[in-house]
């Protein structure tokens, strides 16, 4: 049963790698730091992977431990994320939708680190509310709340960024 748990986390941790980084990523914007956070992840996972109770919230366990261990990240650094890339690039030829889903990104970004979470979770991971709320370990109620709370800032924030 060990090996059998611990065989299913490996594959999952495989199939899974460039979610999970793209996750990482997302939190601290830069890719070297993204990289450790997932490393990290990693490794704690397989440590712990051993006292998971039920092996079927093998996703949902795995996205906790990525999510802390980015904000554990931050914490530790004590300073907002920024690329290393710094700006981006002047680009001759602009495309408007791409314009505009680099203004949502920034948009959610901006959202205070519960209802970032959420977005990011649901938008980008493709994770329903009630998954969501197995990965903060939040009430789902709360995590209704703070979705919508995150939806009504979003459009705010883009609306007058649209002025």
């Amino acid at each position: 049963m060990a090996q059998d748990i611990y065989d299913r986390t490996v594959s999952h941790i495989l199939e899974n790698q460039n979610r999970f980084y793209r996750l990482a990523y997302s939190y601290v914007r830069n890719e070297d730091a993204a990289l450790d956070v997932v490393q990290n992840a990693i490794c704690r996972g397989l440590e712990k992977c051993f006292g998971l109770k039920n092996p079927d919230a093998l996703n949902t366990w795995f996205y906790r431990i990525v999510v802390n261990e980015a904000l554990q990240y931050l914490r530790k650094n004590r300073r907002e994320a920024v690329s290393t890339d710094g700006e981006l690039p002047e680009q001759i030829y602009h495309e408007p939708a791409y314009e505009r889903q680099r203004e949502v990104y920034e948009e959610v970004m901006r959202l205070p680190e519960p209802m970032k979470t959420i977005v990011v979770l649901h938008f980008y991971e493709g994770l329903t509310l009630k998954q969501i709320s197995g990965v903060t370990k939040t009430n789902l109620n709360t995590v209704k709340s703070r979705f919508y709370s995150a939806l009504n800032r979003l459009e705010k924030g883009l609306k007058e960024a649209a002025i």
